[in-house]
């Protein structure tokens, strides 16, 4: 197993892992991404999202989706990690295990100072994994979002509410 950025020939791979990601999450349908997109965040002029892979022999058997976020109370940087996937066939080999130890070990090379994901509340596995390795449940917090109609909605709205 190799871990390494991914790069412009592993678009279509990354986005079956996104796709199959979705299928496991129970929401195929919102993953409308398409090579191009994905293309253009991760390789583009400006890119602001990056991704790690897991070569397995020659075929990407996981990924590791992250952007940086910014914490005002520490003043620092911090990794957020948006998507994490090991194909089911390659699970349980420390696929998962090594894609977010890269991801810490570049957060403490960076010095940025938390490492941060959403998990999903029926997803046991996960969240067992999570714990495993040291992680903390931030279930202070409630996740919001606008997005789709309300999000256009707001949107169009006069900032003044008038």
């Amino acid at each position: 197993m190799k871990i390494r950025l991914a790069t412009p020939s592993d678009i279509p791979a990354i986005k079956g892992l996104i796709e199959d990601l979705a299928e496991y999450e129970q929401a195929r349908e919102e993953a409308i991404a398409t090579d191009d997109d994905l293309h253009r965040a991760l390789f583009g002029e400006n890119p602001h999202v990056f991704c790690h892979v897991a070569e397995i022999d020659g075929v990407l058997g996981g990924l590791a989706l992250w952007f940086l976020n910014y914490s005002t109370w520490h003043g620092a940087a911090g990794l957020y990690l948006e998507d994490l996937y090991v194909r089911e066939s390659h699970r349980g080999e420390g696929v998962g295990t090594a894609l977010m130890k890269v991801l810490a070990q570049l957060c403490v090379e960076r010095g940025y100072t938390r490492f941060q994901w959403w998990v999903l509340d029926w997803n046991t596995p996960s969240i067992e994994f999570y714990e495993s390795i040291g992680a903390i449940a931030m279930d202070e917090w409630t996740v919001f979002r606008l997005s789709g109609d309300a999000l256009n909605t707001f949107a169009s709205a006069s900032a003044t509410g008038a």
